[in-house]
């Protein structure tokens, strides 16, 4: 019966532990990442101004080429909307939420449905930069309280700058074709 105390105290040390020190850790998350890319903004804003041009530099792709796909709404606008399905990349849908074509800038909301429901905000920027542009890609999400102690073993580029790389490099590529 000792020991059961014993176990049950520090169980429940750890559980406050762990309670307490997530109250001190914002559950903000956020991560961008940026490309110059060698060609007018204007076309470098065409490929990222609606989700389908965005699919087309989707690195998310090659973890499914058989994903299937469902676009409602109007393309480029406010309402445009992707869900997906797939066993490798998971299910889930991302909806416009704002385009501003004089700041080139779009804005989605993202809900993963599985491995696990989460949201993110994403969004992509196109601004001037020498002859060309810069294309920022990005997105900001809130990590819900007690699970907040989870970002200080998590490391956002190790775990999808890769991804991020791989779309951007794609966009550039697409972008300076002739």
């Amino acid at each position: 019966m000792k020991i059961l105390k014993g176990i049950a105290i520090v169980l429940a040390s750890i559980l406050i532990f762990w309670l307490v020190l997530a109250a001190f850790i914002s559950g903000d998350c956020n991560y961008e990442k940026s490309i110059s890319i060698n060609a007018p903004i204007e076309k470098v804003w065409q490929n990222t101004n609606t989700l389908k041009a965005m699919d087309q530099w989707s690195p998310w792709n090659d973890l499914d080429p058989n994903m299937k796909k469902d676009w409602t709404g109007t393309t480029g606008q406010p309402g445009e909307k992707v869900c997906w399905e797939s066993k490798e990349a998971g299910n889930g849908c991302q909806e416009v939420k704002k385009v501003d074509a004089s700041k080139k800038r779009i804005d989605t909301k993202i809900k993963f449905l599985t491995p696990y429901e989460s949201e993110a905000n994403a969004y992509v920027t196109v601004v001037s930069e020498g002859n060309g542009g810069k294309a920022t890609w990005g997105f900001t999400s809130k990590i819900p309280y007690p699970f907040t102690v989870m970002k200080m073993f998590m490391n956002m580029e190790d775990a999808i700058g890769k991804d991020y790389q791989k779309g951007l490099s794609r966009l550039k590529e697409m972008s300076e074709k002739p």
